[in-house]
């Protein structure tokens, strides 16, 4: 994904799964550029930007990463980031050669269960005062 006038790809996760949270966790610590912002789909500007491409902040089964005008989602979107974090976590756009009828299936299987699987947070995951400047 190209970056967005120096401001970075957007991405929008569920704040109460804490597998999502998990990951942007994940994503804070390890995206040394400073590339990515993060924005919950509870909160105002993740459900507008779910609203924005046709999906229901209520039942996603999604998360996606905005970009200006680009939206990617399901497993490509959980590629894009793994590639902007830089090495090593880019080597995982190797599975980029897995077809996307193959790696969204199992994405979207695991997206609808993930609260049966992973759990539900009773409230929302809210970033560490340092990563502030990136979460909206």
């Amino acid at each position: 994904m190209k970056q967005d006038s120096g401001t970075g790809p957007i991405i929008v996760f569920d704040a109460q799964c804490i597998l999502c949270s998990a990951n942007a966790q994940f994503v804070l610590r390890h995206d040394r550029a400073r590339r990515f912002r993060l924005a919950s789909m509870q909160n105002e500007a993740g459900a507008v930007l779910y609203r924005r491409f046709g999906i229901d902040p209520a039942a996603p089964e999604t998360l996606i990463v905005v970009d200006g005008d680009a939206m990617l989602r399901d497993s490509d979107a959980i590629l894009a980031i793994y590639a902007g974090l830089g090495w090593p976590w880019k080597v995982a756009v190797i599975l980029r050669l897995v077809p996307r009828f193959i790696r969204d299936p199992f994405y979207r299987f695991i997206a609808r269960n993930r609260y049966r699987i992973f759990g539900r947070r009773e409230a929302c995951w809210v970033p560490p005062k340092d990563f502030a400047d990136r979460v909206l």
